[in-house]
């Protein structure tokens, strides 16, 4: 286990040429860093100061473990908002309500940081497939929603207890009154400057800049005093070891939340991962990364903080602005650490209105309405389940729309697979091959024989459908045919239930007194088949290597079928 980490390979190779692009890649990143650091603690209910020890520890323990040159990890809205409902439920499970928020968030850590090593030695990487594109866009989509709600309290300085998403909005209505305008315009003010600077290039990162202008004028015109809500007290000086009280935590719920902040965690990592790594030319190894995210899980989870997840908007910083290794990442924690020890009051005075307009651009910023639209054009089915992702972090919260998205996957997983391709063959006039008889009106079927192709396994969940299929094939067959040669050839998997849907069109065929031959039957297929004694009904002698050898032993005619040139069906 120890010689397959991958430590320091984000630092493989280095020389001090790299310091020139790294340093300001480094300090590039904790600038955009520090705001959302600050920020998304605030989604789930935790102190500030956890955002930027998260942003500390988890990137030195990334470029000590992680793969990748380029990735930054950091705090993440999406997973951020996964353990905010994973905390309350944790929360709600005990009945005095003293459940320490920040001892929760780090066993979180703890437990998401345990997930990723399990996957690892599992070799589980290929989790990350399950949640497919227009599943992540959806439930993305549907997070945002749910963080832009979260912000009505904070800018307007009003106490919103509602959850979900329209509840809060009828609470806000009903509590009107108690809007604290000047939360409400500054608040405001600086979404409308981060949505300007959307579209005008700026030297400072839009984040950076409201985060200083808040500041100075917090401090100029004493924002405190005016009522409007600011962060308050930071601890100074940089974060301590301490482990979690697990014991006096429900471990079934601890388990049940680590594991799906783990699966939105590395599904959104590994896409990020996967995005950045097409423009570099770079490979991901999802195995790997599972090892860099691991520990990237289990510092914060040793510093009293919480999950981290690859941070699209810091690895964007880094990559344009040159960085070349795993050295940028240490430059952001060490800025990150000098600003907790010397920009310590500053932070006291930051604005709460200021940070809900950092979240809810980020929240709009998760709403891929590009990639919605090209999941429409390419897909309509693949659109509709990214809808019922987006409705299930939406209506259920989205600790449970994490469970709608997974099986909206796995929904979507059966529906391209209960129902295969399939079609009788034929062959064209000069042309070798054979071709859909539906798709090729030219294709004429082979005298005194059928083919029948299957593209697709044989399996419990569409053994019926395929059942059904050979069936009324079998029964329309005309009188003089003399053989039903099944092509095997891309039937990758055949299971009981699909032994036994053979066995009846089988029969049926030696009823009619009509041969049943499969072709090109691979190797598991035929040990199932033999077991449930198809094979035996059918006869050993009529299992083929190919379509062309079945047709020349069954009906013997060549030149009715053509040259024997091996060539693939077309379906």
């Amino acid at each position: 286990m120890i010689g397959s980490l991958p430590m320091l390979r984000g630092l493989t190779g280095f020389n001090r040429g790299w310091l020139r692009s790294d340093i300001p890649a480094g300090l590039s990143i904790a600038a955009v860093g520090l705001p959302s650091a600050i920020a998304y603690p605030a989604i789930a209910g935790l102190p500030p100061e956890t955002g930027i020890y998260a942003s500390i520890v988890a990137p030195i323990a990334y470029a000590i473990f992680g793969p990748s040159r380029l990735l930054i990890v950091g705090p993440d809205a999406a997973s951020m908002s996964v353990l905010a409902a994973a905390m309350g439920t944790i929360i709600a499970a005990d009945p005095t309500g003293s459940g320490d928020r920040v001892a929760i968030a780090a066993a979180l850590a703890l437990g998401v940081g345990v997930c990723y090593i399990a996957a690892k030695l599992l070799r589980l990487g290929v989790l990350a497939n399950f949640l497919s594109r227009p599943i992540l866009v959806g439930f993305f989509a549907g997070v945002s929603l749910s963080i832009l709600v979260g912000q009505i309290g904070r800018f307007t300085g009003m106490k919103i207890e509602s959850d979900g998403l329209i509840q809060p909005l009828v609470e806000f209505l009903a509590k009107s009154s108690l809007i604290h305008w000047p939360s409400l315009i500054f608040g405001f003010s600086m979404f409308a400057l981060l949505w300007i600077l959307r579209f005008f290039p700026f030297r400072i990162p839009g984040p950076v800049l409201v985060v200083v202008i808040s500041v100075v004028l917090s401090a100029i015109f004493d924002f405190r005093g005016q009522g409007i809500a600011v962060v308050g007290d930071i601890p100074r000086g940089l974060p301590s070891f301490s482990l979690p009280p697990l014991h006096e935590m429900p471990l079934d719920k601890i388990v049940t939340g680590s594991v799906a902040i783990f699966l939105v965690s590395f599904g959104s990592g590994i896409v990020a991962a996967r995005s950045f790594a097409s423009r570099t030319g770079d490979e991901v190894d999802a195995n790997q990364e599972l090892v860099g995210l691991g520990a990237a899980n289990i510092a914060p989870g040793l510093f009293g903080s919480f999950p981290v997840s690859v941070s699209d908007s810091r690895t964007a910083i880094n990559l344009s602005t040159g960085g070349v290794s795993q050295l940028a990442g240490l430059v952001s924690a060490a800025a990150l650490i000098a600003v907790l020890v010397f920009l310590h009051a500053a932070l006291r005075i930051l604005p709460i209105p200021a940070l809900a307009a950092i979240l809810a651009m980020a929240a709009i910023s998760l709403i891929d309405l590009p990639e919605l639209r090209k999941i429409w054009r390419i897909s309509r089915m693949e659109f509709v389940f990214a809808l019922i992702a987006m409705w299930g972090a939406i209506s259920f919260g989205v600790l449970n729309g994490v469970i709608v998205a997974i099986a909206a996957t796995f929904v979507y997983l059966l529906r391209k697979t209960m129902f295969p391709r399939d079609g009788l063959l034929g062959r064209i006039e000069g042309r070798h091959g054979f071709f859909d008889l539906k798709r090729y009106p030219e294709a004429r079927p082979v005298p005194g024989a059928a083919v029948f192709a299957v593209q697709g396994s044989i399996l419990f969940y569409n053994a019926d459908y395929v059942r059904i299929r050979l069936t009324s094939v079998a029964k329309e067959l005309p009188a003089d045919t003399k053989c039903l040669v099944l092509d095997a050839s891309a039937i990758t998997q055949i299971d009981s239930t699909g032994a036994t849907a053979l066995e009846a069109v089988a029969e049926i065929l030696v009823n009619r007194n009509i041969i049943f031959a499969f072709a090109d039957l691979s190797d598991e297929s035929r040990v199932i088949l033999e077991r449930a004694g198809v094979i035996k009904m059918v006869g050993a002698e009529n299992i083929f290597n190919g379509r062309e050898e079945a047709l020349r032993t069954l009906i013997g005619d060549i030149d009715q079928i053509g040259s024997a040139t091996p060539a693939s069906s077309a379906l």
